[in-house]
């Protein structure tokens, strides 16, 4: 198996002109990262730290090895599916390399759907086996007793934990299991994985990723951008089934040598606090409303507790305050960046020593972005657009929706559904989403912006604005807060958060209407369902 080239292609450039790694045609993504650090010399070495201990580079291709070689005796074959819904332990990355080893498409998902999610995406993909933890089979028990309706091409189930329920045991067969050298024979624009969409604006869609992206997301972000190194201790808030977690916890720290440390339990403010007080974390990987959570904890650690070298925000953008906080407290700026389960990760960034708040920073090299309105048509500089990306690591498509695959995958541009506009240096600044914009007295108005000057209230936790009737029926921006204080929540509170925005933009933005709530709707990635907010919207 020829595995990929360390030179640029001299002959392969993005339309920026920035040259593109070189991947050679055969090319497997689980041999090349897990053969090129054993020939490394990190045999012995951590790659993953889980509440069992310490797991070495070669204890994990072995343990991939097997479980390849069981996928194989179990009659499963290159380019069928495998769902795997497992929490964040060695069994993850054991699993999922040993599938693309054996060229079997690896399916990860979402370890809090529900299970109509986990029926959906069952029959849907055509999974010939689940791989599942212990603590997750309750949700699958009504799913697996009527497979034959539900789910009719599921042959095997596999649980990981200490009871299997009658079903095999993930540790039992990964050591009756005999590691084989055997790496299927696949290219680089073979399938190699799914990853289903988070549902944040409804019904999950499939997007269907090759080998070659893995390694691209790496050598067009990772290591130009953040500089991973083999010391490096990596923690991701975000989980290894969503696309951003993938590369923090997985991907990037191998394609480095360095170690990262696996939570399988939900990360909460106190539990990573702990954490971080532990493990010498250098590299950490959060999301907004974590950051935001987090400087709001009384048990977060102080500066001389941490240990951070470079800190990374996705899923959602970063409100301004949130990190201009944070670097005051821990001396280490965070680079918010937007990536998507369509793209795989990172295409847009802020960069270490050109980080500016309130942006999400300018195209990562190997990308190409533009922005478009309603028309097609290119905006001005300093109008706002829907924002298209031109990258390698674009989706295939969506499994069985030709129809969203035709509109989202343009040739080689991919919608992205989000708004932005550029400022005069050049950083792209977030507006929201498509379906979340508003036309306040025939003027778009950003809810990102309405929110961002909310947010440095210092009663504020997180917020989200959504577009609301008033009793014309015309469409006015409204409020929904979580206080750091829920019991501070009151009529005059809400109007001096009203008072406040109205100081810092334009008055026409301010939310009509403020509504304290103790929790917003999220998806499991963390993102807010504004759509959820927004289904209330009728004429006050």
């Amino acid at each position: 198996m020829a595995q990929a080239s360390a030179a640029a292609s001299s002959g392969r450039n993005d339309p920026a002109g920035t040259k593109l790694p070189e991947i050679a045609r055969d090319y497997n993504f689980a041999a090349d990262i897990l053969q090129s650090n054993l020939a490394a010399g990190r045999a012995n070495k951590p790659a993953f730290i889980d509440a069992n201990g310490n797991w070495t580079y070669g204890q994990l291709a072995d343990r991939a090895a097997r479980f390849g070689a069981m996928l194989r005796a179990k009659g499963i074959r290159r380019e069928e599916r495998i769902l795997i819904c497992l929490l964040d332990t060695i069994d993850w990355p054991t699993a999922f390399l040993g599938a693309l080893k054996a060229g079997v498409v690896a399916i990860p998902v979402n370890t809090l759907m529900t299970e109509s999610d986990y029926e959906f995406m069952l029959s849907d993909s055509r999974a010939r086996m689940l791989v599942v933890s212990e603590a997750l089979y309750p949700k699958f028990a009504e799913l697996i007793a009527r497979k034959s309706d539900l789910a009719p091409d599921l042959a095997h189930v596999v649980v990981s934990g200490n009871n299997a329920h009658g079903h095999d045991h993930f540790e039992t067969l990964i050591a009756a299991s005999e590691p084989e050298e055997y790496t299927a024979p696949t290219t680089r624009d073979d399938i190699a994985f799914w990853l289903y969409t988070s549902g944040s604006t409804g019904t999950p869609k499939g997007a269907v990723h090759v080998h070659a992206s893995l390694k691209l997301t790496n050598d067009l972000y990772a290591a130009p951008t953040l500089g991973l190194r083999e010391d490096d201790v990596c923690y991701s808030v975000a989980k290894l089934f969503f696309a951003y977690g993938l590369g923090n916890a997985m991907t990037f720290p191998m394609s480095a040598g360095a170690t990262t440390i696996l939570l399988a339990d939900r990360p909460t403010p106190d539990g990573v606090a702990a954490l971080l007080r532990k493990h010498p974390v250098t590299i950490f990987f959060g999301v907004p409303t974590f950051y935001a959570g987090f400087l709001a904890s009384l048990g977060m650690p102080d500066r001389t507790e941490t240990h951070f070298r470079r800190c990374v925000s996705a899923g959602e953008a970063l409100p301004a305050d949130v990190g201009k906080r944070w670097s005051e407290t821990y001396g280490c700026d965070i680079l918010d960046g937007i990536g998507s389960t369509e793209m795989l990760h990172i295409f847009l960034s802020n960069a270490p020593g050109a980080t500016k708040y309130g942006t999400t920073g300018k195209p990562v090299p190997g990308y190409t972005l533009k922005l478009i309105d309603d028309h097609g048509q290119t905006v001005k500089p300093g109008e706002m657009g829907e924002l298209l990306i031109n990258g390698p690591t674009g989706a295939v498509m969506y499994w069985n929706n030709r129809e969203r695959s035709r509109t989202t995958f343009m040739g080689e541009w991919t919608r992205s559904g989000d708004k932005y506009m550029q400022d005069e240096d050049g950083y792209y600044v977030y507006c929201g989403r498509n379906d979340d914009m508003l036309k306040v007295s025939g003027l778009y108005v950003s809810p990102f912006e309405v929110e961002g000057a909310l947010q440095t209230h210092d009663d504020v936790l997180e917020c989200a604005v959504v577009a609301w009737l008033d009793g014309d029926g015309l469409i006015k921006p409204k409020a929904f807060i979580v206080l750091k204080n829920h019991d501070k929540a009151c009529a005059e509170l809400a109007r001096a958060m009203q008072d406040h925005v109205k100081a810092m933009l334009a008055p026409f933005k301010y939310p009509r209407w403020v509504e304290f709530r103790a929790e917003l709707p999220k998806t499991a990635t963390g993102k807010i369902q504004r759509f959820k907010l927004r289904a209330g919207a009728t004429p006050d």
